[in-house]
């Protein structure tokens, strides 16, 4: 389960499939990995082919990372089985 975002038109996009705050391109990308995150209960679940999942360093260490269309990533924590703090951002 998805408790918090960090992206406004991410939770937007989530909440009502608004494309309004995102890239529309990215759309079946995020679509797919909000669905694996929402059934998601630890980081290693998403750990599937394609997703480059890895945890991030500096100002993100505690974060985890999967990818999402070229240098745009999408990140988040888990607290318990619930993931937190979900964004999407082009970080690099």
């Amino acid at each position: 389960m998805i408790l918090s975002y960090r992206n406004k038109g991410l939770k937007k996009y989530a909440e009502t499939g608004s494309k309004a705050g995102i890239q529309p391109k990215h759309e079946d990308r995020l679509r797919r990995l909000l669905t694996a995150l929402i059934v998601a209960s630890s980081h290693e679940d998403m750990d599937a082919p394609g997703n480059n999942l890895h945890p991030l360093k500096g100002d993100l260490a505690g974060h985890w990372s999967v990818s999402g269309s070229g240098n745009w990533r999408l990140t988040f924590i888990f607290e318990g089985k619930n993931a937190t703090l979900v964004d999407y951002q082009d970080y690099h």
